[in-house]
């Protein structure tokens, strides 16, 4: 099978920048030098460190002249190869500069998309004033924000402009490894500090592993050099028994790597993962340019429309502008390209309503920016642990959506409409199903009552809606469970009705679908601890007890 060679242009690798006293962590992309060969391995390459108090380079600005986004100063916006920004380049007329007759064109701004797939950091693209705005992954932009901060400068993501709902996996051909829970021991490959590996993160911190068992997962960082084309080989070498990346490196090994599944994707996360587009907050406060802005991002949105209608148009986009996706065309055909959109949901109107919380519910944006801010926190992952903490309703500008918005009844009501449907059917058909992560969840009740307390209401609220919430398109076994004290038909009894109590209040207070959840009673047959050795969990026999008692979150996919 036709692979892409070492000289394509890889796809997104871990990279440092130095600049201004302060290190900002990226992920990026190289310049592709050649073309397509058979037979041959991709290799992604990348930047190396800054030199001390050096910057990366960025291309020197064009001279400009007249109001932002006029055809003399058009709004300029760096971005990478990668297709979930094709309706943008669809919107500017297949062409990164507007051409007449595009949607940019017919309303009044003139868009240029750079290219720049080595990722100089925000703080490099706007002091150079290169671009106004540049894409970040939510969790990208979690890591940078503090870092451009401390640099002096500030941004705003103004629009939500993919939703990854696949194109992001842990991927097996370990025949052993049917769930999350099964990785502990194993060997597992990514890039560090990317999506793949806070998603990675994420997932152990929500199975039932206990902390000791989650340290034998054995993380392989692979070179940064070598990208995600490096971690697809590490899986086809059988050096490791697990992998997580992306599309298109994810859709590639699972279909040139024997016996390669996926194990956990944001198929099931579907509010894990989204890209953005962020501004220079300099060119967002200037009044004269939000007539720009506005025109940039219902531009945008109606890009997505017409790139929905017609796919084709989409692939002939990236063709015709990314020397990347000819190459991938010409080595693996349109329709493999095509094939990619269906893992990533171009988000419109409507779709920015609903992950910003716009029409009432979650603002999954936030929570999913507040959630990598820790992540990657702990990971030591910031250049700068001491970097505050941005509260995330500062991190995005919602005047644009909003302006939108205001005058779309329809966008509204199809906001306000839950992603996915939910039925007893497909219940009982994803109960046949071993479940892919389990998550133990520490709801307390008062001894022999089923009752919920403030206490536990607030842990259901902080520990498993959030869960629940991550995962949009599954159904989950919520089960009550037991310590091996007490009579075993007494603790059957009570467990079940202690699931009941906690689905009921998810349902009540969070507004999930009923049909979402199949309730059970394990008592004291499902342990997490073995009570006779808890030491072997680095627990005492209160401790192993207590575990046993928790309530559990199994995931079920669709």
């Amino acid at each position: 099978m036709a692979r892409l060679t070492p000289m394509a242009k890889g796809l997104v690798a871990l990279i440092i920048l130095g600049g201004a006293g302060a290190l900002a962590w990226n992920f990026g992309l190289k310049e592709v030098v050649s073309g397509l060969q058979s037979g041959t391995q991709q290799q992604a390459t990348t930047g190396q460190p800054g030199e001390a108090g050096k910057k990366p380079s960025a291309a020197p600005p064009k001279a400009v002249s007249g109001p932002l986004g006029s055809s003399g100063n058009p709004l300029r916006v760096s971005i990478v190869s990668f297709h979930g920004y094709a309706p943008a380049l669809v919107a500017n007329g297949n062409s990164l500069t507007t051409q007449a007759g595009s949607i940019y064109a017919n309303k009044g701004v003139n868009v240029e998309f750079v290219i720049q797939d080595d990722i100089p950091t925000l703080s490099t693209i706007f002091e150079s004033n290169t671009a106004q705005c540049a894409w970040r992954t939510s969790d990208f932009w979690a890591q940078e924000q503090p870092n451009l901060r401390n640099a002096g400068g500030d941004g705003r993501a103004i629009i939500v402009v993919d939703n990854t709902q696949g194109g992001d996996a842990i991927i097996t051909r370990d025949p052993s490894v049917q769930r999350v829970e099964d990785l502990a021991g194993k060997s597992i490959a990514l890039l560090q500090y990317t999506p793949s590996h806070g998603m990675t993160i994420d997932a152990l911190e929500s199975s039932s592993l206990s902390a000791r068992k989650r340290e034998t997962v054995k993380y392989v960082y692979i070179n940064a050099e070598e990208g995600t084309a490096g971690v697809r080989a590490a899986l086809e070498s059988g050096s490791v028994e697990a992998a997580a990346l992306w599309d298109p490196d994810l859709a590639l090994a699972l279909k040139n790597v024997k016996g390669a599944r996926v194990v956990y994707s944001t198929k099931t996360a579907t509010n894990l993962i989204y890209d953005v587009m962020v501004c220079n907050k300099k060119a967002l406060d200037n009044p004269a340019n939000t007539q720009a802005f506005q025109a940039f991002v219902g531009g945008w949105l109606d890009g997505v429309k017409e790139s929905r209608a017609n796919p084709d148009k989409a692939v002939a986009a990236l063709e015709n502008t990314e020397e990347f996706f000819k190459l991938l065309v010409k080595d693996q055909g349109r329709d493999f390209v095509k094939s990619l959109f269906s893992n990533v949901v171009w988000t419109g109107l409507d779709d920015n309503a609903r992950i910003l919380g716009l029409a009432g519910g979650t603002n999954h944006y936030e929570r999913v920016y507040r959630r990598f801010d820790g992540i990657y926190r702990a990971a030591g992952a910031l250049a700068n642990p001491n970097s505050p903490v941005i509260a995330p309703q500062d991190s995005f500008d919602y005047r644009f959506i909003k302006t939108l918005l205001e005058g779309n009844q329809s966008a509204k009501t199809a906001a306000a409409k839950p992603e996915f449907t939910f039925s007893q059917q497909g219940q009982d058909k994803a109960a046949q199903q071993t479940a892919i992560v389990t998550k133990p969840v520490m709801v307390s009740f008062t001894s022999g009552s089923a009752d919920l307390n403030k206490r536990a209401q607030q842990v259901i609220d902080k520990e498993m809606a959030p869960f629940i919430e991550n995962n949009g398109s599954a159904y989950f076994e919520v089960s009550g469970n037991t310590d091996s004290v007490g009579s075993r038909d007494a603790n059957l009894r009570l467990s079940l009705q202690r699931a009941q109590a906690v689905v009921d209040y998810l349902v009540k207070e969070w507004d999930f679908d009923r049909a979402r959840f199949k309730v059970i009673g394990s008592g004291p047959d499902r342990p997490l601890c073995n009570e006779a050795n808890p030491g072997a969990e680095g627990l005492d026999l209160e401790a192993c007890r207590a575990s046993n008692r928790s309530t559990r979150v199994a995931l079920l996919t669709r």
